[in-house]
């Protein structure tokens, strides 16, 4: 556990820490002491083994309940097209779903994920016009900070091309931003962008951010290309 793990965990449950700063200052220690309080634990402003094991699996939870949207794509995580020229009905579904005309998951469905998993979890967020294009969800909701679940848009090819790509913020570390999001080696997955290709981030209009951040190892396997 991180201290930036810890206030993360602390503001996911109710509890203010001060910024996601990974310093152990004040405000940090007061949420602590506010979350034992609430908790019925001994109150000493300290994250031992008990604390822990109190704060953090109910932040998860209460991480995924605000944003159910983020929920639903963990749930997909591991959904691949079919192969060769059949197609998978669970993607196709979502285009007739969302009365949208996709026949065969060959094509670009980073944008029927998203439509798909937003569209699922707050039915009166409008989405853009022709959610398939990526670059279209420029236009979605209201601009925001990246954050965990907020969609993040890519370019691709060039900044200055109509390619794109989008998916949800996952986790950052230096230089990439870790995004979930479906067509990622023709799968919903979680992979790796460059911070460099990063064009906007937006919130649906209808929540209030939670403005979460999460860092993350450099490890998992960068992606240049997500058609």
């Amino acid at each position: 556990m991180t201290i930036l793990d810890l206030q993360m965990a602390l503001k996911a449950a109710g509890f203010d820490p001060g910024p996601l700063d990974g310093i152990p200052g004040p405000k940090t220690r007061a949420a602590i002491r506010g979350f034992q309080r609430h908790a019925g634990l001994e109150v000493d402003g300290i994250a031992g083994p008990i604390t822990q094991s109190q704060l953090f699996a109910p932040a998860a939870a209460n991480v995924f309940a605000a944003l159910p949207w983020l929920a639903e794509a963990k749930r997909l995580l591991g959904l691949q097209e079919a192969v060769g020229a059949a197609d998978n009905p669970v993607i196709l579904g979502w285009a007739a779903e969302a009365e949208l005309d996709y026949d065969h998951d060959e094509i670009p469905w980073c944008g029927l994920f998203l439509a798909h998993c937003i569209g699922a979890a707050l039915p009166d967020e409008p989405l853009p016009a022709n959610p398939l294009g990526a670059r279209n969800w420029l236009k979605f909701g209201v601009e925001a900070t990246p954050q965990i679940g907020a969609v993040m848009v890519f370019w691709r090819g060039s900044r200055q091309s109509w390619s794109g790509h989008v998916a949800l913020y996952w986790a950052e570390d230096e230089g990439h931003y870790h995004i979930l999001g479906g067509n990622q080696s023709d799968a919903v997955s979680i992979t790796k962008i460059a911070k460099s290709r990063f064009l906007s981030a937006r919130w649906p209009a209808m929540v209030v951010p939670l403005g979460l951040t999460r860092q993350a190892d450099a490890l998992r396997a960068l992606s240049v290309s997500e058609a």
